[in-house]
C-alpha cells in the first residue's frame, strides 16, 4: 500500500467525523429538487447544476482541495422506461490524475442512508449531517471515505442520490434497475457537467446499499450504457438476492428497511402492491408510510429489532407472506443482480458471519456471474460473528474491505 493511499484513508476519516455541526437544509434549496415539467434529452443529459462547496471549505473561493464540487440534476430512466430526474454531486479534484489517458470517473453509490428526502447525499455535502427537530429527523452521509481516497489520487468522483430520493416520488430501495441506471447515468452526467473525455475510464464503487447499486450498474453496463467505458467495480456485501435478505434482516436493528424496500416495490409493481394491501394489517401500513420519509437513523430509532410479523394479518413475517405469491416472487427474481455478465471486473466482498446481507447469496452472485465468464474477483470476510442482529459483522466487514475494493478499481483505472 503505497503512503498515498494510507493518508487518503487518514484524511477520509478526520474528514468524515470533524465537522459536527449540523443544520437543516435551506428550504429555498428544495427547488432543485423538482424536476422539469418535460425531462428530454439522452439519459445523463445534465438538466440543472448548482455550485456549492464541500467540508470545511469557504464558499467562492476557487481551486479549494480536495475539488470543486456541483450539486447536479440530470435525466435517467426509471424501470418503465419513463424519464426521471435524478440529482447527484460530482467533484473535480484538485489533485492531478498520474495514470494514462484522461481523468477517469468513479461513481459512489452510498449504503443504506435512508428513504426520506432529507437523506439525499447531495443535501449533506457542505456539512455531513443535516437534523430538523420539527420532523424530527437525523441525516448521515457516510460516503466520504470512498470520495477522498478517489479525490486524493486524481479521480473524478460522483455520488448518487439515486432515484427518488430528494425528487418527488419514492426512492425505489434496493430496485435492480433503477439503482444501476442511477450510476450508469451518474457516470454520464459527470462526464457531461466537468466537460470531460467521452472515452474517459469509468468505475463503479459501493458496499451494502451501494454495493447492489454497483453490482447492477457492472452488469446492466454493456446493454444500458455500452458508451461508457468501464474499467472496474468494487461491489461489498450486495443484497443481491433480495429474497433472502429481507428473511435476514428481519428483527435486526435495520429490520426499517424492509419497509423501504417494499415502498419501492409498491411504486412499481401493481403485482407486489395487490400483495401488501391485502395482507398488511393497519400498522403495517402505517410503519411502512412512516418509514418512507425517514432517514437510517431514524429508522434504527424507530424499528430496530422489530420483527415484520407485527405488520400483517396473519401474523406471519413479510418475507414468508411474499414466498406465498408466485407474481411477488417474480418481482424478487426480477430484481435477483446475477442474471447479466458485467463487461469489466469485478471486485466482489462477502462477509462469512455478515449479519444482514447474507454470505451466501453473495457467493451465489459470484458463481452465477463466473458461470456467464465474467472476470470477478471474490473476497470473503473473515471477522468471527460479534454481537449478531446488531449489524456489527456487516459494519467491521465494510471498514476492513476499503482500501482493498478501492485500490482493485484504481489499479484498473491507470492501466
Amino acid at each position: 500500500m503505497t503512503g498515498r493511499r494510507v493518508a487518503a484513508v487518514v484524511l477520509a476519516g478526520a474528514m468524515a467525523t470533524t465537522v459536527t455541526a449540523v443544520a437543516a437544509p435551506e428550504a429555498s434549496a428544495a427547488d432543485f429538487y423538482t424536476p422539469p415539467a418535460t425531462i428530454t434529452g439522452k439519459p445523463g443529459t445534465i438538466l440543472k447544476s448548482q455550485s456549492i462547496p464541500l467540508v470545511l471549505q469557504i464558499p467562492g473561493v476557487k481551486n479549494q482541495w480536495p475539488g470543486t464540487a456541483k450539486k447536479v440534476m440530470y435525466a435517467s430512466r426509471d424501470v418503465n422506461g419513463k424519464p426521471v430526474g435524478v440529482t447527484g454531486t460530482v467533484i473535480e479534484p484538485t489533485a492531478p490524475w498520474t495514470g494514462k489517458g484522461s481523468r477517469p470517473t468513479v461513481v459512489v453509490g452510498s449504503g443504506t442512508i435512508g428513504q426520506g428526502d432529507q437523506c439525499a447525499p447531495s443535501k449533506m455535502m457542505s456539512f455531513p449531517m443535516s437534523v430538523d427537530i420539527t420532523k424530527p429527523t437525523i441525516g448521515v452521509n457516510y460516503t466520504a471515505p470512498e470520495m477522498y481516497i478517489f479525490l486524493l489520487n486524481g479521480v473524478r468522483v460522483f455520488v448518487t442520490d439515486y432515484i427518488g430520493m430528494g425528487t418527488p416520488g419514492i426512492h425505489t430501495y434496493v430496485n435492480r434497475t433503477e439503482t444501476g441506471h442511477a450510476m450508469l447515468d451518474g457516470a454520464r452526467a459527470a462526464i457531461n457537467a466537468s466537460g470531460g473525455s467521452k472515452d474517459s475510464p469509468v468505475g463503479f464503487v459501493g458496499y451494502s446499499q451501494g454495493g447492489g447499486a454497483a453490482a447492477s450498474a457492472a452488469e446492466l453496463a454493456q446493454t444500458y450504457a455500452p458508451d461508457l467505458k468501464v474499467k472496474a467495480t468494487y461491489a461489498g456485501a450486495p443484497p443481491a438476492d433480495l429474497r433472502k435478505v429481507l428473511a435476514a434482516v428481519d428483527g435486526t436493528t435495520i429490520s426499517g428497511v424492509i419497509g423501504y424496500a417494499i415502498n419501492g416495490m409498491n411504486a412499481r409493481y401493481p403485482a407486489m402492491r395487490e400483495v401488501l394491501d391485502k395482507e398488511a394489517n393497519a400498522t403495517g401500513k402505517a410503519k411502512l408510510k412512516q418509514l418512507s420519509t425517514e432517514c437510517i437513523g431514524d429508522t434504527v430509532l424507530s424499528t430496530g429489532f422489530q420483527t415484520t410479523n407485527g405488520w400483517t394479518k396473519s401474523g406471519k413475517r413479510l418475507s414468508e407472506i411474499v414466498s406465498e405469491y408466485p407474481e411477488a416472487l417474480k418481482v424478487l427474481e426480477e430484481n435477483r443482480i446475477g442474471q447479466l455478465k458485467p463487461n469489466a471486473p469485478v471486485y466482489l466482498q462477502g462477509g462469512l458471519h455478515d449479519d444482514v446481507i447474507p454470505y451466501g447469496q453473495v457467493k451465489d452472485l459470484y458463481k452465477n456471474w463466473k458461470a456467464q465468464g465474467a472476470d470477478v474477483t471474490f473476497h470473503t470476510d473473515p471477522t468471527p460473528a460479534i454481537l449478531t442482529k446488531v449489524i456489527v459483522n456487516h459494519v467491521v466487514p465494510m471498514l476492513a474491505t476499503l482500501l482493498p475494493g478501492t485500490n482493485f478499481v484504481l489499479d484498473h483505472l491507470r492501466k
